[in-house]
Protein backbone atom coordinates (compact mmCIF):
# COMPACT_ATOMS: atom_id res chain seq x y z
CA UNK A 1 0.00 0.00 0.00
CA UNK A 2 1.32 3.41 -0.97
CA UNK A 3 2.47 5.62 1.89
CA UNK A 4 0.90 9.07 2.07
CA UNK A 5 3.56 11.67 1.14
CA UNK A 6 3.49 13.69 4.36
CA UNK A 7 6.28 15.90 2.98
CA UNK A 8 3.70 17.58 0.75
CA UNK A 9 1.45 18.20 3.74
CA UNK A 10 4.35 19.83 5.59
CA UNK A 11 5.16 21.92 2.52
CA UNK A 12 1.53 22.98 2.13
CA UNK A 13 1.19 23.92 5.79
CA UNK A 14 4.42 25.90 5.58
CA UNK A 15 3.12 27.89 2.61
CA UNK A 16 -0.17 28.46 4.44
CA UNK A 17 1.78 29.66 7.47
CA UNK A 18 3.75 32.08 5.31
CA UNK A 19 0.48 33.39 3.87
CA UNK A 20 -1.13 33.89 7.30
CA UNK A 21 1.92 35.12 9.21
CA UNK A 22 3.98 36.87 6.54
CA UNK A 23 5.61 39.06 9.19
CA UNK A 24 7.13 35.85 10.60
CA UNK A 25 7.82 34.28 7.20
CA UNK A 26 11.42 33.31 8.00
CA UNK A 27 10.45 31.61 11.26
CA UNK A 28 7.64 29.69 9.55
CA UNK A 29 9.92 28.59 6.70
CA UNK A 30 12.65 27.40 9.07
CA UNK A 31 10.11 25.51 11.19
CA UNK A 32 8.72 23.82 8.06
CA UNK A 33 12.21 22.87 6.88
CA UNK A 34 13.15 21.48 10.31
CA UNK A 35 9.95 19.44 10.48
CA UNK A 36 10.46 17.97 7.02
CA UNK A 37 14.09 17.10 7.76
CA UNK A 38 13.11 15.37 11.01
CA UNK A 39 10.34 13.42 9.26
CA UNK A 40 12.64 12.19 6.49
CA UNK A 41 15.43 11.35 8.94
CA UNK A 42 13.13 9.28 11.14
CA UNK A 43 10.69 7.73 8.67
CA UNK A 44 11.24 7.85 4.91
CA UNK A 45 14.86 8.74 4.24
CA UNK A 46 16.05 10.88 1.34
CA UNK A 47 16.27 10.23 -2.38
CA UNK A 48 20.02 9.76 -1.90
CA UNK A 49 19.66 7.32 1.02
CA UNK A 50 18.41 6.87 4.59
CA UNK A 51 19.49 8.57 7.80
CA UNK A 52 22.41 10.95 8.22
CA UNK A 53 24.34 9.57 5.21
CA UNK A 54 21.31 10.29 3.04
CA UNK A 55 21.01 13.81 4.47
CA UNK A 56 24.69 14.50 3.85
CA UNK A 57 24.43 13.22 0.26
CA UNK A 58 21.38 15.40 -0.29
CA UNK A 59 23.22 18.43 1.11
CA UNK A 60 26.15 17.80 -1.23
CA UNK A 61 23.69 17.72 -4.14
CA UNK A 62 21.85 20.91 -3.18
CA UNK A 63 24.38 23.19 -1.51
CA UNK A 64 25.60 24.90 -4.69
CA UNK A 65 22.11 26.13 -5.62
CA UNK A 66 21.40 27.28 -2.07
CA UNK A 67 24.77 29.01 -1.68
CA UNK A 68 24.35 30.78 -5.02
CA UNK A 69 20.95 32.10 -3.98
CA UNK A 70 22.20 33.34 -0.63
CA UNK A 71 25.29 35.04 -2.04
CA UNK A 72 23.47 36.57 -5.02
CA UNK A 73 20.49 37.93 -3.08
CA UNK A 74 22.63 39.66 -0.46
CA UNK A 75 25.17 40.77 -3.06
CA UNK A 76 22.52 42.33 -5.28
CA UNK A 77 21.09 44.21 -2.30
CA UNK A 78 24.52 45.77 -1.74
CA UNK A 79 24.85 46.44 -5.48
CA UNK A 80 21.41 48.08 -5.60
CA UNK A 81 22.46 50.41 -2.79
CA UNK A 82 25.56 51.32 -4.83
CA UNK A 83 23.27 52.13 -7.75
CA UNK A 84 20.99 54.24 -5.55
CA UNK A 85 23.91 56.20 -4.07
CA UNK A 86 25.22 56.95 -7.56
CA UNK A 87 22.26 59.37 -7.92
CA UNK A 88 21.43 57.97 -11.37
CA UNK A 89 17.92 56.93 -10.17
CA UNK A 90 17.29 60.64 -9.53
CA UNK A 91 18.13 61.40 -13.16
CA UNK A 92 16.18 58.59 -14.86
CA UNK A 93 12.70 60.03 -14.10
CA UNK A 94 13.59 63.06 -16.21
CA UNK A 95 13.82 60.84 -19.29
CA UNK A 96 10.64 58.80 -18.75
CA UNK A 97 7.42 59.80 -20.56
CA UNK A 98 4.81 61.58 -18.47
CA UNK A 99 1.83 59.71 -17.03
CA UNK A 100 1.32 55.97 -17.03
CA UNK A 101 3.40 55.40 -20.22
CA UNK A 102 6.44 56.18 -18.07
CA UNK A 103 5.66 53.08 -16.00
CA UNK A 104 5.43 50.99 -19.17
CA UNK A 105 8.85 52.21 -20.30
CA UNK A 106 10.36 51.42 -16.88
CA UNK A 107 8.94 47.88 -16.92
CA UNK A 108 10.18 47.38 -20.48
CA UNK A 109 13.65 48.49 -19.40
CA UNK A 110 13.62 45.85 -16.64
CA UNK A 111 12.46 43.26 -19.21
CA UNK A 112 15.36 44.09 -21.55
CA UNK A 113 17.93 44.12 -18.74
CA UNK A 114 16.79 40.68 -17.61
CA UNK A 115 17.45 39.21 -21.05
CA UNK A 116 21.21 39.38 -20.47
CA UNK A 117 21.41 40.02 -16.74
CA UNK A 118 20.30 37.93 -13.79
CA UNK A 119 16.61 38.56 -13.12
CA UNK A 120 17.34 39.44 -9.48
CA UNK A 121 19.63 42.29 -10.55
CA UNK A 122 17.17 43.55 -13.18
CA UNK A 123 14.29 43.52 -10.68
CA UNK A 124 16.29 45.26 -7.96
CA UNK A 125 17.50 47.97 -10.36
CA UNK A 126 13.89 48.50 -11.46
CA UNK A 127 12.78 48.67 -7.83
CA UNK A 128 15.38 51.32 -6.99
CA UNK A 129 14.29 53.47 -9.94
CA UNK A 130 10.59 52.99 -9.08
CA UNK A 131 11.19 54.20 -5.51
CA UNK A 132 12.55 57.46 -6.90
CA UNK A 133 10.02 57.85 -9.72
CA UNK A 134 7.05 57.36 -7.40
CA UNK A 135 8.59 58.86 -4.25
CA UNK A 136 8.41 55.58 -2.28
CA UNK A 137 4.67 55.25 -3.05
CA UNK A 138 4.90 52.08 -5.11
CA UNK A 139 1.78 49.92 -5.20
CA UNK A 140 1.92 46.16 -4.72
CA UNK A 141 0.44 45.91 -8.20
CA UNK A 142 3.47 47.66 -9.69
CA UNK A 143 5.88 45.68 -7.50
CA UNK A 144 4.36 42.48 -8.94
CA UNK A 145 4.75 43.96 -12.42
CA UNK A 146 8.44 44.65 -11.77
CA UNK A 147 8.96 41.03 -10.77
CA UNK A 148 6.98 39.89 -13.82
CA UNK A 149 9.17 42.00 -16.13
CA UNK A 150 12.34 40.52 -14.63
CA UNK A 151 11.07 36.94 -14.83
CA UNK A 152 9.63 37.28 -18.33
CA UNK A 153 12.73 38.96 -19.74
CA UNK A 154 14.91 35.92 -19.17
CA UNK A 155 12.50 33.44 -20.77
CA UNK A 156 14.21 33.36 -24.15
CA UNK A 157 17.83 33.95 -23.16
CA UNK A 158 20.25 31.24 -22.08
CA UNK A 159 22.06 33.77 -19.86
CA UNK A 160 18.89 35.40 -18.54
CA UNK A 161 17.62 32.65 -16.25
CA UNK A 162 19.00 29.59 -14.48
CA UNK A 163 16.35 27.35 -16.06
CA UNK A 164 17.22 28.37 -19.62
CA UNK A 165 20.91 27.91 -18.83
CA UNK A 166 20.12 24.39 -17.60
CA UNK A 167 18.32 23.64 -20.87
CA UNK A 168 21.25 24.97 -22.90
CA UNK A 169 23.72 22.83 -20.97
CA UNK A 170 21.46 19.83 -21.60
CA UNK A 171 21.68 20.34 -25.35
CA UNK A 172 18.69 22.56 -26.17
CA UNK A 173 19.64 25.06 -28.88
CA UNK A 174 19.82 28.74 -27.82
CA UNK A 175 18.15 29.59 -31.13
CA UNK A 176 15.18 27.37 -30.24
CA UNK A 177 14.87 28.99 -26.81
CA UNK A 178 14.53 32.42 -28.46
CA UNK A 179 10.90 31.44 -29.03
CA UNK A 180 10.45 32.07 -25.32
CA UNK A 181 10.49 35.79 -26.06
CA UNK A 182 7.23 35.46 -28.02
CA UNK A 183 4.97 34.71 -25.03
CA UNK A 184 7.16 36.84 -22.75
CA UNK A 185 6.67 39.91 -24.96
CA UNK A 186 2.92 39.29 -25.21
CA UNK A 187 2.67 39.04 -21.43
CA UNK A 188 4.74 42.25 -21.10
CA UNK A 189 2.16 44.16 -23.13
CA UNK A 190 -0.60 43.03 -20.78
CA UNK A 191 0.98 43.40 -17.33
CA UNK A 192 2.99 46.54 -18.13
CA UNK A 193 -0.04 48.53 -19.30
CA UNK A 194 -2.33 47.34 -16.50
CA UNK A 195 0.38 47.69 -13.85
CA UNK A 196 1.41 51.16 -15.03
CA UNK A 197 -2.17 52.46 -15.20
CA UNK A 198 -2.95 51.14 -11.71
CA UNK A 199 0.29 52.62 -10.34
CA UNK A 200 -0.56 56.00 -11.93
CA UNK A 201 -3.94 55.91 -10.17
CA UNK A 202 -2.25 54.97 -6.88
CA UNK A 203 0.60 57.49 -7.04
CA UNK A 204 1.63 59.21 -10.30
CA UNK A 205 5.26 59.69 -11.23
CA UNK A 206 6.90 62.88 -10.05
CA UNK A 207 9.76 64.76 -11.59
CA UNK A 208 12.67 65.45 -9.28
CA UNK A 209 11.87 68.92 -7.94
CA UNK A 210 15.05 69.53 -5.96
CA UNK A 211 18.46 70.55 -7.22
CA UNK A 212 20.02 68.42 -9.90
CA UNK A 213 22.17 65.87 -8.11
CA UNK A 214 25.58 65.16 -9.56
CA UNK A 215 25.98 61.56 -10.66
CA UNK A 216 28.70 59.70 -8.79
CA UNK A 217 30.39 58.22 -11.85
CA UNK A 218 32.96 56.10 -9.97
CA UNK A 219 30.16 54.45 -7.99
CA UNK A 220 28.19 53.86 -11.19
CA UNK A 221 31.35 52.37 -12.72
CA UNK A 222 31.46 49.96 -9.77
CA UNK A 223 27.88 48.86 -10.56
CA UNK A 224 28.71 48.27 -14.22
CA UNK A 225 31.93 46.44 -13.37
CA UNK A 226 30.16 44.11 -10.92
CA UNK A 227 27.41 43.35 -13.46
CA UNK A 228 30.01 42.71 -16.16
CA UNK A 229 31.84 40.36 -13.80
CA UNK A 230 28.68 38.34 -13.15
CA UNK A 231 27.82 38.10 -16.84
CA UNK A 232 31.39 37.18 -17.70
CA UNK A 233 31.50 34.50 -15.00
CA UNK A 234 28.16 33.08 -16.15
CA UNK A 235 29.09 32.93 -19.83
CA UNK A 236 32.64 31.67 -19.18
CA UNK A 237 31.48 28.90 -16.88
CA UNK A 238 28.76 27.81 -19.32
CA UNK A 239 31.09 27.74 -22.32
CA UNK A 240 34.43 26.59 -20.90
CA UNK A 241 33.70 24.76 -17.64
CA UNK A 242 30.01 23.83 -17.28
CA UNK A 243 30.88 21.16 -14.72
CA UNK A 244 32.32 23.86 -12.43
CA UNK A 245 28.85 25.27 -11.73
CA UNK A 246 27.84 21.90 -10.35
CA UNK A 247 30.45 21.97 -7.60
CA UNK A 248 30.90 25.69 -6.84
CA UNK A 249 28.52 28.68 -6.54
CA UNK A 250 30.32 30.47 -9.38
CA UNK A 251 27.99 33.47 -9.70
CA UNK A 252 27.77 34.04 -5.96
CA UNK A 253 31.55 33.96 -5.61
CA UNK A 254 31.97 36.27 -8.62
CA UNK A 255 29.68 39.00 -7.27
CA UNK A 256 31.40 39.07 -3.88
CA UNK A 257 34.90 39.15 -5.35
CA UNK A 258 33.82 42.10 -7.49
CA UNK A 259 32.15 43.86 -4.52
CA UNK A 260 35.23 43.44 -2.33
CA UNK A 261 37.51 44.72 -5.10
CA UNK A 262 35.23 47.75 -5.43
CA UNK A 263 36.29 48.82 -1.93
CA UNK A 264 39.27 50.46 -3.61
CA UNK A 265 36.89 52.72 -5.57
CA UNK A 266 33.80 53.26 -3.36
CA UNK A 267 32.91 51.66 -0.03
CA UNK A 268 29.53 49.85 -0.08
CA UNK A 269 26.76 50.70 2.34
CA UNK A 270 26.78 47.53 4.45
CA UNK A 271 23.69 48.61 6.43
CA UNK A 272 21.43 46.86 3.88
CA UNK A 273 22.94 43.44 4.45
CA UNK A 274 21.07 42.30 7.62
CA UNK A 275 17.61 42.67 6.08
CA UNK A 276 18.82 41.28 2.75
CA UNK A 277 20.32 38.27 4.51
CA UNK A 278 17.03 37.65 6.31
CA UNK A 279 15.09 37.66 3.03
CA UNK A 280 17.70 35.48 1.34
CA UNK A 281 17.63 32.96 4.18
CA UNK A 282 13.84 32.74 3.83
CA UNK A 283 14.10 31.85 0.14
CA UNK A 284 16.91 29.38 0.79
CA UNK A 285 14.77 27.66 3.44
CA UNK A 286 11.83 27.36 1.01
CA UNK A 287 14.02 26.06 -1.82
CA UNK A 288 15.63 23.56 0.55
CA UNK A 289 12.17 22.44 1.69
CA UNK A 290 11.00 22.05 -1.91
CA UNK A 291 14.05 19.89 -2.66
CA UNK A 292 12.85 17.38 -0.03
CA UNK A 293 9.57 16.71 -1.81
CA UNK A 294 9.27 13.15 -3.23
CA UNK A 295 8.71 14.28 -6.80
CA UNK A 296 10.14 11.46 -8.86
CA UNK A 297 8.35 12.21 -12.12
CA UNK A 298 6.08 14.70 -13.85
CA UNK A 299 2.87 13.93 -15.76
CA UNK A 300 3.08 13.02 -19.44
CA UNK A 301 4.53 16.00 -21.37
CA UNK A 302 1.93 18.12 -23.13
CA UNK A 303 0.82 21.71 -23.43
CA UNK A 304 -1.67 21.36 -20.57
CA UNK A 305 1.01 19.83 -18.32
CA UNK A 306 3.40 22.67 -19.19
CA UNK A 307 0.71 25.27 -18.51
CA UNK A 308 0.11 23.67 -15.12
CA UNK A 309 3.81 23.68 -14.29
CA UNK A 310 3.73 27.46 -14.57
CA UNK A 311 1.13 27.67 -11.81
CA UNK A 312 3.05 25.08 -9.79
CA UNK A 313 6.25 27.12 -10.05
CA UNK A 314 4.54 29.86 -8.00
CA UNK A 315 5.06 27.67 -4.93
CA UNK A 316 7.61 25.08 -6.08
CA UNK A 317 11.10 26.09 -7.13
CA UNK A 318 11.45 26.11 -10.92
CA UNK A 319 14.98 24.69 -10.86
CA UNK A 320 14.00 21.17 -9.69
CA UNK A 321 10.93 21.33 -11.95
CA UNK A 322 13.18 22.05 -14.93
CA UNK A 323 15.60 19.32 -13.89
CA UNK A 324 12.75 16.79 -13.77
CA UNK A 325 11.46 17.91 -17.17
CA UNK A 326 14.92 17.60 -18.74
CA UNK A 327 15.30 14.13 -17.27
CA UNK A 328 11.88 13.09 -18.57
CA UNK A 329 12.27 14.70 -22.01
CA UNK A 330 9.61 15.34 -24.64
CA UNK A 331 8.76 18.92 -23.67
CA UNK A 332 8.42 22.02 -25.80
CA UNK A 333 11.43 23.76 -24.27
CA UNK A 334 10.65 27.42 -25.09
CA UNK A 335 7.14 26.89 -23.72
CA UNK A 336 8.52 25.29 -20.58
CA UNK A 337 11.09 28.08 -20.15
CA UNK A 338 8.35 30.72 -20.31
CA UNK A 339 5.95 28.86 -18.03
CA UNK A 340 8.32 27.95 -15.19
CA UNK A 341 10.17 31.28 -15.50
CA UNK A 342 7.15 33.58 -15.51
CA UNK A 343 4.86 31.42 -13.37
CA UNK A 344 6.80 32.15 -10.19
CA UNK A 345 5.57 35.75 -10.35
CA UNK A 346 2.08 34.75 -9.24
CA UNK A 347 3.16 34.61 -5.58
CA UNK A 348 5.78 36.91 -4.08
CA UNK A 349 8.09 34.13 -2.89
CA UNK A 350 7.66 32.12 -6.11
CA UNK A 351 10.89 33.53 -7.54
CA UNK A 352 14.15 34.90 -6.21
CA UNK A 353 13.38 38.20 -7.93
CA UNK A 354 10.16 38.45 -5.92
CA UNK A 355 11.96 37.81 -2.65
CA UNK A 356 14.63 40.40 -3.51
CA UNK A 357 12.17 43.12 -4.51
CA UNK A 358 9.85 42.61 -1.55
CA UNK A 359 12.89 43.18 0.62
CA UNK A 360 12.67 46.76 -0.70
CA UNK A 361 8.86 46.85 -0.51
CA UNK A 362 7.96 44.70 2.55
CA UNK A 363 4.25 45.48 2.19
CA UNK A 364 4.29 43.00 -0.70
CA UNK A 365 5.15 40.11 1.60
CA UNK A 366 1.57 38.99 1.94
CA UNK A 367 0.24 36.24 -0.28
CA UNK A 368 -3.34 37.50 -0.09
CA UNK A 369 -2.39 41.11 -0.86
CA UNK A 370 -0.12 39.98 -3.69
CA UNK A 371 -2.84 37.87 -5.29
CA UNK A 372 -5.45 40.63 -4.93
CA UNK A 373 -3.17 43.37 -6.24
CA UNK A 374 -1.48 41.18 -8.85
CA UNK A 375 -4.56 39.70 -10.52
CA UNK A 376 -3.19 40.94 -13.85
CA UNK A 377 -0.16 38.63 -13.58
CA UNK A 378 -2.08 35.33 -14.18
CA UNK A 379 -3.98 37.15 -16.93
CA UNK A 380 -0.71 38.15 -18.60
CA UNK A 381 0.65 34.61 -18.13
CA UNK A 382 -2.35 33.09 -19.92
CA UNK A 383 -2.21 35.74 -22.65
CA UNK A 384 1.44 34.98 -23.37
CA UNK A 385 0.78 31.25 -23.36
CA UNK A 386 -2.14 31.69 -25.76
CA UNK A 387 -0.05 33.73 -28.18
CA UNK A 388 2.69 31.08 -28.23
CA UNK A 389 0.11 28.35 -28.91
CA UNK A 390 -1.34 30.37 -31.78
CA UNK A 391 2.04 31.25 -33.31
CA UNK A 392 3.98 28.04 -32.75
CA UNK A 393 1.72 25.49 -31.12
CA UNK A 394 2.97 22.52 -29.11
CA UNK A 395 6.38 21.68 -30.62
CA UNK A 396 8.17 19.14 -28.41
CA UNK A 397 11.79 18.10 -28.74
Amino acid sequence: MAVFPWEFAIFGLTLLGVALWHHRALTVALCGLTTALAYKLIFTGFAEGAGLPGLLSHAVHEWVILANLMLLLVGFAVLARHFELSNLPHAIPRFLPAGWPGGVVLLTLVFVLSAFLDNIAAAVIGGVVAKHVYRDKVSISFVASLVAAANAGGSGSVVGDTTTTMMWLDGVSPITLLWGFVPATASLVVFSIIGAIRQHAFAPAEKHAGPVLQIDWPRLLVVLAVLATIIGANVSANVYAPELEEVLPVLGIAIWIALLLSLFVRAPDWSVTPEAAKGALFLVALVALASLMPVSALPEPGWMTTLGLGFLSAVFDNIPLTALALKQGGYDWPMLAYCVGFGGTMIWFGSSAGVAVTGMFPEGRSVLKWIRAGWHIPLAYLAGFGVLMLVRGWTPG
